[in-house]
């Protein structure tokens, strides 16, 4: 079976062992989108501390979850978003307004889209998580 999403394995790991009641989930292979993704998602409290272990090969991750992720998810394909179109898809992805974020690969590199809007920049739309 081919691969083609890193990103979306990864996510659908997280989200099967966090309804599984799981404490801690394996990642494998590592990527650096997934490691930068997993930065805003622990940034934000979502996932305890994660670690990523060097075998020599695609490398894992190790993530500790901590029970407060209710969903996390890849948009595939990756659409561009401009600064004027960012409401349409918080409106479209997370279940409330104040509730959940938007991960954008920008040219300033990948952010949430709370950190865009306030940086003034658009780009093409990762995943979500809330």
């Amino acid at each position: 079976m081919v691969r083609t999403s890193v990103l979306a394995d990864a996510m659908n790991s997280i989200n099967n062992a966090d309804s599984m009641g799981k404490r801690q989930v394996l990642i494998r292979p590592a990527s650096k989108v997934t490691v930068e993704f997993l930065n805003i998602m622990q940034k934000h409290g979502y996932v305890g501390e994660f670690e990523v272990v060097d075998d020599h090969r695609s490398g894992k991750i190790v993530v500790q979850l901590n029970g407060r992720l209710n969903k996390c998810g890849v948009i595939s394909p990756r659409y561009n978003v401009k600064i004027d179109q960012l409401e349409k898809w918080v409106t479209k992805l997370l279940p409330a307004r104040q509730f959940g974020h938007i991960v954008l690969t920008t040219s300033a590199g990948v952010m949430d889209h709370q950190t865009a809007r306030r940086k003034h920049v658009s780009g093409k739309i990762l995943g979500f998580f809330y």
